[in-house]
């Protein structure tokens, strides 16, 4: 049977510190983890499990879980193309039929 590899939003909610700061710790090389078809971050359970009080004493990490704002800009940060994408949409369908009169 296969490992099941965590995500960074898995490895972020085990460690209780914001995706973001994940990412920077693996590509410090202070978290093991695995680059899936060269980009995507992938990590072993037993290896976070390990590592996880040392990172959190080492890095002064906090204990608690996200506040909402440090969410709402993990959510920002990590999909700014779909908004964005999402915003000029709607601004064009707008454009379109504004005027539209059946």
């Amino acid at each position: 049977m296969k490992e099941k590899l965590l995500t960074t939003r898995e490895v972020s909610h085990i460690l209780g510190i914001p995706e973001k700061d994940i990412i920077d710790l693996a590509n410090t090389d202070l978290l093991p983890h695995f680059k899936v078809g060269g980009a995507f971050l992938r990590f072993r359970q037993d290896d976070i499990i390990k590592v996880k009080e040392n990172i959190k004493k080492k890095y002064n990490l906090p204990e608690k879980k996200t506040r909402g704002f440090e969410r709402l800009r993990e959510f920002l940060y990590f999909n700014d193309f779909y908004l964005v994408s999402g915003t000029a949409i709607l601004l064009l369908l707008w454009i379109i039929f504004k005027d539209y009169q059946p």
